[in-house]
């Protein structure tokens, strides 16, 4: 037996021990960076493989990101580029002004009789083709010098030219000395018109146009066969080429319609490689674009993202370590907030693991205020606003579905909108509607943010806001069903008293507090009055007031076991005191703090409750009975009693909530014995019981200030000043005297 109370004693400080473990508390930081490492390595890490160029694939390969096909998208350029038609420029040469320079020259010297026909065959050999090449060199010097065309193209333009020069035949020269001035007039005329017509055509080669000068001239008004001929061969002589082929614009089309391709992208998901598919050379290089050939191993990526881990833990670490709440030593509550971390993690996984390209807005639908809206209710506002950064960072990774850069920021911003609307929401929140209301609150600012974000991006259609704001709704209602499903058991698993909790605990209707009532109504009485004051001095110095309220109610819960015995129960009957020794007086009284706390116990209270219960009395002394004990005592002769036998057991006040319950309990049942107190008596019994109990060392063990304690005695004051409003005699009071009108109104 003995054997078994000591293993027994064992486990319990094993299991003590375990809360306030630097091991434990090391280990738990090392789940929370396992789970987060092992979520975001398929997104920030892609696995490689080692295959080897004209193998044959042993699995399935996926695609784990969607990106560019380089391959294709540099073939689909190809295509596009080579569908370009080759630019021309149609270019006005206007030759027809080197005819009437031609035609000005045979009027001249045919008009010169001085000049011998064997001279003026000589001359127009030599003269014309000068006049027809001078004014192309014209025309293109002209061109050169305006910079209106590229020299690609002016180089093609004398080279098409050249090739395309017309050679008047030797005869021609023979038969244009005979030409008299009427016949160059008439002539004349009609070349230019010809030109002309034939020039407003788009001549890529001039012989096309050449062919049709006799069919033309044969239709015009020349009557004479020489001027017919003559004109013939002026006008083929002057006919040029007018579209060159302009090779820079060519190449600048394809360029455009290389850019104007759309890359071609490997979705996320698709097989790359089938399983027996041989690696070819293009496999091969659309294997290389993902970076998934493992060619050379490589562990930079696996560091950074260890190291971004790292960062996130100590931030996360050091926040912990640095807060006032009992996370910072309690290894119970941190591994709760661990857990509600990897829960919303999780929740972002499952909800990415069906959001792809086509439908990436279902990431709006991931209840990523939930963590931040559990740790506001479980343990406290700022340590929800450290967790949010986590989930912000951490849904910005997750969600990321193009994978261009390591983060969207559109995700992470979302997340932490989201989160803070959740912990300004539900920061004060009473009653569990309170939680809707805050999903309600989420789904608003959800929605504001997504058409914003929409709307800055200029091409999102009307199903893409229709989808994305439907989703930013549902992901807010998400989050308070969420929420309200998973508080009670973190409440139950980790004994947690949220406000939630206590306003539930509060209510009259609870079967501790109706048996209180029932059985013992004075005690009741007493229990709301001593919640009252508690709850004001603990507002006063920012503690937990509604803490300090319900564990007002069920602080004496153990009276209930014998009511009789308490001054507050004993209306019209005699004191039971009266007639048993004090020893077993005092072992009565006593019981009422350990009978309350197995009793809270039995009904599965939730500790603080059970330590305000157990502590409000601290081991303060018991002084009537031990006064009552001296004299007995005395009179028998006997040897007075020990100090400490009429003492509480304890444990003193742990805690600030506990203290005040303990100074409220004290000086309510003090003044109510007053029989007409006035407002010195209050401020000195408040005050004194104050101070006797700090002499008493009863505020040791929590961390109560004297400024607290003054602030605490100022509004106990203040409340009692209310509660015992009409009976308070004032100093100016005469004895006998009614108070005035005024006073008494006060």
């Amino acid at each position: 037996m003995t054997n078994r109370v000591s293993i027994q004693g064992k486990f319990q400080s094993q299991l003590i021990g375990w809360r306030y473990s630097a091991i434990v508390r090391f280990l738990l930081f090392l789940m929370l960076g396992i789970v987060i490492y092992m979520t975001l390595l398929p997104r920030m890490v892609p696995q490689t493989y080692d295959i080897q160029l004209g193998s044959i694939a042993e699995k399935d390969i996926i695609a784990p990101r969607p990106v560019e096909n380089a391959l294709a998208t540099q073939k689909a350029k190809e295509v596009a580029a080579g569908q370009v038609q080759p630019v021309y420029q149609i270019i006005s040469l206007k030759n027809e002004l080197a005819l009437e320079a031609i035609y000005e020259k045979l009027r001249q010297i045919n008009n010169d009789a001085d000049v011998s026909q064997a001279d003026k065959v000589n001359i127009y050999r030599t003269v014309l083709p000068t006049l027809l090449q001078d004014h192309l060199d014209r025309q293109l010097k002209i061109f050169e010098n305006s910079g209106q065309y590229n020299d690609a193209l002016l180089q093609e333009m004398r080279n098409r030219l050249k090739e395309q020069q017309y050679r008047i035949p030797e005869e021609s020269f023979y038969k244009m000395p005979r030409l008299s001035q009427d016949d160059l007039i008439a002539m004349e005329k009609v070349s230019k018109d010809i030109v002309i017509r034939l020039m407003n055509d788009q001549l890529l080669d001039a012989q096309t146009a050449r062919a049709k000068v006799a069919e033309l001239v044969n239709a015009s008004t020349l009557e004479k066969s020489v001027s017919r001929e003559l004109v013939q061969e002026l006008v083929r002589a002057a006919v040029s080429p007018n579209k060159f082929y302009d090779q820079k614009g060519t190449e600048e089309a394809r360029g455009k319609a290389r850019d104007s391709v759309k890359p071609v992208y490997i979705d996320k998901g698709d097989v790359l490689v089938a399983k027996g598919e041989r690696i070819t050379e293009e496999v091969y290089g659309r294997l290389k674009t993902q970076d998934l050939l493992k060619d050379e191993k490589t562990y930079w990526p696996h560091i950074g993202l260890l190291l971004f881990i790292i960062l996130i833990g100590l931030v996360l670490f050091m926040f912990v370590r640095q807060s006032r709440l009992p996370v910072s030593y309690n290894n119970a509550q941190l591994l709760m907030l661990i857990l509600i971390l990897i829960i919303t993690i999780a929740g972002m996984k499952l909800f990415s693991m069906v959001q792809n390209l086509d439908y990436p807005f279902i990431g709006y639908l991931a209840p990523t205020a939930m963590g931040a809206m559990l740790i506001t209710i479980l343990l406290d506002a700022q340590m929800a606003f450290i967790a949010t950064v986590l989930f912000s960072v951490t849904a910005s990774v997750i969600f990321n579905v193009e994978q261009a850069e390591p983060f969207d920021f559109t995700y992470g911003l979302l997340t932490m909108t989201n989160s803070f609307a959740a912990i300004f929401s539900i920061q004060r929140a009473s009653q569990r509607s309170s939680i809707l209301k805050a999903g309600v609150m989420v789904s608003l600012f959800a929605l504001v943010l997504v058409t914003a974000l929409l709307i800055l991006e200029d091409h999102a259609t009307r199903r893409d806001m229709l989808f994305a704001g439907s989703f930013a709704v549902g992901g807010g209602l998400l989050t308070a069903v969420f929420v309200i499903g998973l508080l009670p058991f973190f409440e139950v698993a980790f004994g947690i008293l949220s406000p939630l909790k206590l306003v539930e605990l509060a209510n009259p209707n609870h079967p501790l507090l109706r048996k209180l009532l029932t059985e013992t109504p004075g005690t009741y009485h007493h229990s709301v009055m001593v919640g009252n004051l508690s709850e004001a001095a603990a507002e006063s110095i920012g503690a937990d007031g509604l803490l300090c309220r319900v564990g007002a109610y069920y602080h004496d819960i153990g009276k209930t076991k014998r009511p009789g015995y308490f001054i507050e129960n004993q209306n019209n009957m005699e004191n039971p005191h009266d007639k048993i020794d004090p020893a077993l007086s005092k072992s009565i009284i006593v019981a009422h703090a350990r009978d309350g706390v197995e009793m809270l116990k039995e009904y599965n209270m939730p500790k603080p409750l059970r330590d305000i219960a157990e502590q409000h009395h601290g081991t303060t002394l018991l002084a009537f009975f031990f006064h009552k004990a001296l004299k007995q005592a005395e009179e028998r002769g006997e040897e007075p009693p020990e100090e400490a036998e009429y003492r509480y057991p304890g444990p003193k006040a742990q805690t600030k909530e506990a203290a005040i319950v303990g100074i409220a309990d004290c000086v309510e049942a003090a003044v109510r014995s007053l029989r007409n107190p006035t407002v010195e008596q209050i401020d000195s019994m408040v005050r004194k019981i104050i101070k006797s109990r700090l002499d008493d060392g009863q505020f040791n063990e929590c961390d109560l200030t004297l400024r607290e304690l003054d602030q605490i005695a100022k509004t106990l004051n203040e409340t009692l000043l209310g509660i015992f409003h009409s009976r308070i005699e004032y100093p100016t009071d005469i004895a006998g005297q009614k108070p005035d009108a005024k006073k008494a109104n006060a």
